[in-house]
């Protein structure tokens, strides 16, 4: 691994780096900082036990994810991925102007004080991330975190805040909460519930705490059992902040 750069906006130690000719993301451990409310286990192998639950959905939301020794230590290694910086998945549009094919999550004020309404595309590839993200108690999906490339595909980054045994999940893609989920998505769920018994749990067991793995298997029935994309517990924050 050769690092070219420090990504300097990161709340960790993140850098770009070259494996040989592939671009990656490289997390070292060292340069986690400690939170209170994720206190078992490094984010890096979060990171990695979330690219294990997208293999196992077949959807690639996450990009390629492993542990790997860098200059700085073990850490998170993840294929880089080029967005596209014209598209949109999620926007802030003045209050009430939700454009077509966009589903809206709340309304609020901006730097100047003017009245905004938060959006999202409504599209297979954005519904499948929500539905990741419920399955994997994703506690930090902000707008920044959807990488969009050309052909319609959505890429997540940044999945370090997951597999909580406690309800964490924070995101700005509630615009389907209630919605029924499809029978591609239901049976998404399925694959992750039976895989805990099989290949899936025994890969997962070495990257999540005994509870948070019970926790994510639980998950997955409740889902199942209700049927409809989950909505917002108002007795706790469900926006990420900053949501960008």
């Amino acid at each position: 691994m050769e690092l070219v750069g420090r990504l300097t906006t990161a709340s960790n130690a993140t850098f770009l780096a070259t494996v040989g000719e592939t671009e990656v993301v490289y997390k070292p451990i060292a340069g986690e900082r400690p939170l209170w409310d994720f206190p078992e286990g490094p984010l890096a192998n979060r990171e990695v036990a979330s690219y294990l639950v997208s293999e196992a959905l077949g959807w690639s939301v996450v990009p390629e994810t492993w542990l790997g020794d860098g200059p700085h230590g073990v850490g998170m290694v993840q294929r880089w991925i080029t967005s596209e910086e014209s598209l949109e998945p999620v926007t802030i549009v003045p209050a009430g102007e939700v454009p077509d094919g966009f589903m809206h999550v709340f309304d609020g004020y901006d730097a100047l004080d003017q009245e905004v309404s938060l959006a999202h595309e409504d599209t297979p590839a954005l519904r499948r991330m929500a539905v990741f993200d419920a399955i994997t108690n994703n506690a930090d999906r902000k707008g920044g975190h959807i990488l969009p490339v050309a052909g319609g595909h959505r890429f997540g980054c940044d999945h370090g805040l997951t597999f909580h045994e406690e309800p964490k999940l924070r995101t700005i893609l509630w615009g389907w909460h209630g919605l029924a989920f499809s029978e591609e998505e239901l049976a998404g769920i399925r694959t992750i519930l039976e895989g805990l018994s099989g290949a899936l749990g025994r890969e997962l067991a070495a990257y999540v705490s005994g509870a948070g793995f019970e926790a994510l298997g639980l998950r997955c029935e409740a889902l199942l059992a209700e049927g409809v994309f989950p909505r917002p517990e108002f007795d706790r924050h469900v926006i990420p902040w900053p949501p960008f």
